[in-house]
């Protein structure tokens, strides 16, 4: 994969955004995908950049999860905020993480990031339960650089 037009297709990125919606609606948690062609940093720092870019840091309950992805470097990271960081534990991250690796070694882009989508909801819903009071606080859309 040289292009990041070439990482996914429409209806690919149609499929992600709903797993995100459906993902989102037992918990209060916010998820977020974000598609650079490459990252010329460290792809952690960038990960970090691109979560305050998004203004994922601006949640209400800290809960807000960045899968990013940096498809010439052949990496991703997830990027979790403070709320999450305070409650989950580190197989609440490694576990995602390996549903969106194991995919993606077989070139499943777009299964690895629906896995990490619906194993985040998953989680999330846990600590973050949705509430009839939560509004959606962050777009669902997949965001590129």
């Amino acid at each position: 994969m040289s292009n990041i037009e070439d990482f996914l297709t429409q209806a690919d990125e149609a499929e992600i955004v709903e797993a995100i919606r459906k993902a989102e609606c037992d918990t209060s948690g916010e998820i977020r995908v974000h598609i650079e062609k490459k990252c010329d940093t460290d792809v952690y720092e960038r990960a970090l950049e691109v979560f305050h870019i998004l203004k994922m840091d601006n949640t209400k309950a800290q809960n807000g999860v960045l899968i990013y992805v940096a498809v010439n470097n052949k990496s991703f990271v997830i990027f979790g905020d403070q709320g999450i960081n305070n409650k989950v534990g580190a197989d609440f991250w490694n576990t995602t993480r390996d549903k969106i690796a194991t995919q993606f070694k077989s070139g499943n882009f777009k299964q690895g990031l629906i896995n990490g989508i619906t194993e985040a909801g998953k989680v999330l819903s846990k600590y973050f339960p949705w509430d009839h009071d939560d509004k959606n606080e962050l777009e669902n859309t997949i965001s590129k650089g």
